[in-house]
């Protein structure tokens, strides 16, 4: 362990310090680089991170300049922006359904670029969590295993959500039994691996990857997390449309450790939730994003949400 612990802090003086671009030291263990990611992995030295834990675009086109710009005025785009109801806002979701074919090509290109980073920026046994949703995850997912990764899974985050279950839309009196399609009630999370060198047992002593961590010796980890949406306090903090609650996160990201020794990586920062989650735990992170407003977002929010005292059962 003591080795694993060394080679830990050589690889995390020299990977936050890796690449030109702009970043900010939100402490001394979590690092926001402002650029792509991409490019940003295409310079790493293999074998640098040893989990990856990430909510990316789910397309790209809704984070493309011109939709991310109607998104922030609120006048829609492929972003649906839900009416107010009770007084309460709430957050715009993009409509996958709209995606044409060229898009869909486009997205799983995205993610095949971004794949084969990952794969060989991970050490041998290092994991993958991603989120993605029941419209598109078989694509991206599919994606990740062309690559050359291990599917070893979904964790199935259970939440109720606003996506989905409408009617007809111009036709909701003509047509009130019928819905377009179902309404969402779940996050699949995809659970990948680099393959180890040797058999687990003996990848876990090399690089301390290769496995999850278990809920506690007793209890293994399990593939469903009920966990509610983002609210209150945590969406006053970071305003981002896409953030995870951190009493999820902080479950994921402890389990893409099992040895609670290396360096989480995000690709799409975002708010700096992930970040924050892995400083909450005591984890060296660093994470990438290429929006100067997130990245703001994250330099602001980042010791809130990592100081954040989180439920351990899920509000009903």
């Amino acid at each position: 362990m003591t080795a694993l612990r060394v080679g830990e802090a050589e690889l995390w003086a020299r990977i936050r310090q890796h690449g030109e671009q702009r970043r900010e030291h939100l402490s001394d263990r979590a690092t926001y680089i402002l650029g792509d990611t991409i490019n940003w992995l295409s310079d790493l030295l293999p074998n640098s991170i040893h989990a990856i834990v990430t909510d990316p675009p789910y397309g790209l086109v809704e984070y493309d300049d011109k939709n991310h710009k109607k998104l922030r005025a609120g006048r829609g785009g492929v972003w649906r922006i839900p009416p107010s109801f009770d007084g309460a806002k709430r957050r715009p979701l993009p409509r996958f359904t709209v995606l044409s074919a060229d898009e869909i090509i486009a997205l799983h290109s995205f993610f095949s670029a971004l794949a084969y980073g990952m794969l060989r920026a991970l050490v041998p046994g290092g994991h993958v969590l991603i989120a993605s949703n029941p419209l598109l995850s078989t694509m991206t997912f599919h994606a990740l295993q062309e690559a050359g990764f291990e599917k070893r899974g979904e964790i199935i985050r259970l939440v109720q959500t606003f996506r989905g279950g409408d009617k007809p839309k111009g036709a909701e009196e003509e047509f009130p039994d019928v819905s377009v399609m179902p309404r969402s009630c779940w996050e699949p999370w995809g659970i990948f691996r680099k393959s180890c060198k040797g058999t687990v047992a003996e990848n876990l002593r090399a690089w301390g990857t290769g496995g999850l961590r278990r809920t506690s010796r007793e209890e293994p980890l399990k593939d469903i997390i009920q966990c509610s949406p983002t609210r209150g306090e945590e969406k006053i903090i970071a305003p981002h449309p896409s953030l995870k609650p951190q009493r999820f996160l902080r479950q994921v990201v402890r389990a893409a450790l099992p040895l609670g020794i290396g360096i989480i990586y995000d690709p799409f920062a975002g708010s700096g939730s992930t970040l924050a989650a892995a400083e909450a735990l005591g984890f060296h992170s660093i994470g990438t994003d290429r929006d100067p407003e997130y990245f703001g977002m994250a330099r602001r929010a980042f010791p809130q949400l990592a100081a954040l005292a989180v439920r351990e059962r899920d509000e009903r």
